[in-house]
């Protein structure tokens, strides 16, 4: 537990993720700590390339963790495993991926993709049990029980999220990773799976990490944010704190790239560009600094000191 009473449900703590050897080496995530809530949905904001996927990925495991140490329900599920550990784990924690084409096998059946979890842990009494625990799923997520005899590429791009969403689900997670499930789906379509997550969340009690690069989405669907940049966290708080008060200059420029209804205005704004380069950290290194109302802004003191002066006007 921590001080607000909230059970911590996933920990990740000074995680870094490597990616090649020597002089090829490239640290996609560098030295990440954040903590995930039970039944919350936190998502993990950043542009292309920012770490967002490689973290989820490391959390299931198909990325090894270079350095630190992530803990599911208080148990470390970095590193080795017991075969009955790793089972576990892959039970309790699903993901849905971003390409809903290319997550799908294309050679088996909606049906034979949607129990292949089922099979696995054979989390089902008999044959006549599987089928109606299919069937379920299927129309929970709005496909329907004859959709199960095809195969996915008989099935738009919102269907098949769907056959992926109705995979991860019919395994009774607790924890699900959301990997940009909607960003290859049409606007119409975009909402509707957003409103399945929640229905399931309410449903269920789920725990989500929602992967991210659209803050519009995002302050629909999360109850806290962490704005990622390069592998590295610039900072963390709840969804309208976040957005009443975007202190970091990457998050103002996430902020500032979100699109506005109205034509004319979103003719006339002005994009705000990050540039790095503002940041002397010559002589001070920069830190994640929790401000004050679990707001937390990565910089030096001085930085600090002036995001404090923004947020609580002293």
């Amino acid at each position: 537990m921590d001080n607000n009473d909230k059970k911590v449900l996933l920990s990740i703590q000074n995680l870094d993720v490597v990616f090649g050897h020597g002089k090829k080496a490239f640290k996609a995530v560098n030295n990440v700590s954040f903590d995930i809530y039970k039944g919350e949905t936190l998502s993990l904001v950043g542009e292309s390339g920012s770490g967002k996927t490689t973290i989820g990925r490391a959390i299931v495991r198909i990325n090894p963790c270079s350095a630190g140490a992530i803990y599911y329900d208080g148990k470390k599920i970095s590193g080795k495993l017991s075969r009955k550990e790793d089972r576990e784990v892959i039970r309790k924690i699903q993901m849905i991926f971003q390409d809903p084409a290319a997550s799908l096998n294309e050679r088996a059946t909606i049906d034979y993709i949607i129990s292949e979890g089922l099979y696995n842990f054979h989390l089902y009494k008999d044959e006549k049990d599987r089928i109606a625990k299919v069937e379920k799923i299927t129309r929970d997520v709005g496909l329907l029980p004859e959709h199960l005899t095809r195969y996915p590429h008989e099935f738009s791009g919102g269907q098949r999220q769907r056959a992926g969403l109705a995979r991860s689900i019919v395994m009774e997670p607790e924890f699900i990773i959301a990997d940009e499930p909607i960003s290859a789906l049409d606007v119409s379509i975009r909402a509707q799976v957003l409103n399945l997550l929640k229905k399931f969340q309410d449903e269920r009690g789920l725990t989500y990490l929602f992967i991210a690069h659209d803050l519009s989405i995002v302050r629909f669907i999360s109850d806290r944010i962490v704005v990622i940049y390069k592998g590295q966290i610039m900072e963390i708080a709840e969804t309208e704190e976040l957005f009443h008060y975007p202190l970091h200059p990457y998050t103002r420029s996430l902020m500032s790239a979100i699109p506005v209804p109205d034509p004319k205005i979103e003719k006339e704004k002005k994009l705000f560009v990050y540039d790095p380069s503002i940041h002397d950290y010559s002589t001070e290194q920069p830190e994640l600094v929790d401000i004050g109302n679990g707001h937390m802004v990565f910089g030096n003191a001085a930085e600090i000191e002036k995001y404090k002066k923004v947020r609580f006007g002293e």
